[in-house]
């Protein structure tokens, strides 16, 4: 039996999506941007360990390690960044260049989940690669333009679009693992 711990990352992205879709709707142009350094904070961590570990040792079948693992790698590290920016009272504009090419890589995997049939649902969840894919690609007009509220709206919708998305798959897999590995027991040693 492998590992499988896509549920963890599944609902930390849900989490991470809607405190991002969050940030840009109140708090891009706060004057406190310290209050949200412990949520990208601990989002990035999560995200950075599952992703890191999925990455070097494939712990589920096939391509699920790159569309989820590298995936994973690439939000925890701008969750992360975004911690230690807050922190330091940095611009954020490099990070949206950095979001913008993660985003085409989340943009082409979740064409490409649709493409080949991954997953149990591969029409939603390809959606929802597609929604943080176009979240990241718009992530440095947004932050250039950070005054635009209908720029922030859109992209505050598109991201909670994601998070309900991965929320209920995530849910779903938290469902399904439970019965799954019901009667899972580890080798003797």
């Amino acid at each position: 039996m492998f590992i499988d711990y896509i549920s963890l990352m599944l609902i930390n992205l849900a989490a991470g999506l809607t405190l991002l879709a969050t940030y840009v709707y109140f708090g891009l142009s706060s004057s406190n941007q310290k209050r949200w350094i412990p949520g990208f904070g601990v989002v990035g961590a999560i995200a950075l360990v599952t992703g890191l570990h999925m990455i070097f040792t494939w712990p589920v079948i096939g391509s699920f390690n790159i569309a989820f693992g590298e995936t994973t790698v690439l939000f925890g590290i701008l969750f992360v960044g975004t911690s230690l920016t807050l922190a330091m009272g940095w611009e954020l504009l490099a990070l949206g260049i950095y979001g913008f090419f993660a985003g085409l890589v989340s943009l082409l995997i979740g064409f490409r989940i649709i493409n080949l049939g991954l997953t149990q649902l591969p029409l939603v969840a390809g959606i929802g690669f597609i929604l943080v894919g176009l979240g990241g690609i718009f992530s440095a007009p947004t932050l250039y333009l950070k005054e635009n509220r209908f720029l922030r709206i859109i992209g505050a919708i598109l991201l909670v679009v994601a998070a309900l998305i991965f929320g209920f798959i995530g849910l779903t897999a938290y469902w399904v693992h439970l019965a799954d590995f019901s009667t899972w027991k580890p080798l003797p040693r």
